[in-house]
């Protein structure tokens, strides 16, 4: 069965989507997205990525042509049309639309968005070997701009980190910027000191991770100890443990930086508790 993908109002098989090829998202990158984890064809954490959506689409002034409950509608209605869809991700994508012609100043108001949700199927989320074996990761210079706060769809640089993860036979990579770790190419990054959790601070240099909130949430609820601050690719190879998360790799650790271990260079019990705790209280919200 071909797989029932959603296009500006739409249901209708993959093979007959169609966007124009003036559309601002194809040749601007002028577009948001967002992907929400979907297990056991229930949404995970789908109230924290409606409010980014709408975020990252005011800072870019752009329309939101959906509301809430309409998004819901259409996430629920992908996972009913494609009955072998259980366990992955709901893409969603909104460009500015087609303009009618290539040209760098905005279009008027009344050009439409364009809405494109699909789903991406990706059985034993709950399950994967990397959240047990853990990950290596080397670091890269951050030449990305600087509205990384933005979800835009904007991926070369970190498609190019991923690339360069590969052909160092690791599993990711981590940015640096003014000696700083900002954040992995696809996630938010944390260190584990003297039982200490260590992150970044929110700020425009980093994407403000739904799962990253809802983690520290739950983890000051565990009466966990949070530092939120910068810290180097030297402190998180000397750290207790490392770990990152993302909204379909959940919490996993990170057992090498850069060539060296980790502490033990296995995972540690704060990273594998977190991961616990999330998967637990995650699932008591899914819609």
């Amino acid at each position: 069965m071909s797989r029932i993908v959603y296009l500006n109002g739409d249901y209708i098989p993959e093979e007959e989507a169609k966007v124009s090829i003036f559309d601002r998202g194809f040749v601007m990158g002028d577009a948001v997205y967002e992907v929400t984890a979907v297990i056991g064809g229930k949404l995970w954490d789908f109230e924290g990525h409606v409010k980014r959506l709408a975020r990252s689409l005011n800072e870019l002034e752009m329309q939101n042509p959906l509301t809430r409950d309409e998004l819901l509608e259409i996430h629920r209605e992908l996972i009913k049309r494609n009955p072998d869809f259980i366990d992955g991700g709901i893409y969603l994508q909104i460009s500015r639309g087609n303009a009618g012609d290539r040209d760098f100043a905005f279009p008027p108001a009344d050009v439409k968005p364009t809405v494109v949700l699909y789903t991406q199927a990706k059985n034993g989320l709950l399950d994967d070997p990397k959240a047990k074996k853990g990950i290596k990761v080397i670091s890269i210079p951050d030449l990305r701009w600087h509205r990384r706060d933005i979800k835009t769809v904007q991926l070369l640089y970190p498609s190019l980190a991923k690339m360069a993860a590969k052909k160092a036979h690791v599993d990711d990579a981590w940015f640096v910027e003014d000696g700083f770790v900002t954040e992995g190419s696809s996630n938010n990054v944390y260190i584990v000191k003297d039982g200490k959790i260590i992150t970044r601070a929110l700020s425009n240099d980093i994407l403000h991770g739904i799962t990253r909130a809802a983690l520290l949430k739950y983890a000051a609820e565990a009466q966990m100890q949070i530092e939120e601050r910068s810290f180097t690719i030297e402190e998180a190879q000397a750290a207790d443990e490392a770990f990152f998360t993302s909204a379909s790799a959940f919490v996993t650790p990170v057992i090498e930086v850069d060539g060296k271990p980790v502490a033990s260079g296995k995972p540690g019990p704060v990273a594998t508790r977190l991961r616990e705790i999330y998967l637990a209280e995650s699932a008591k919200t899914a819609l």
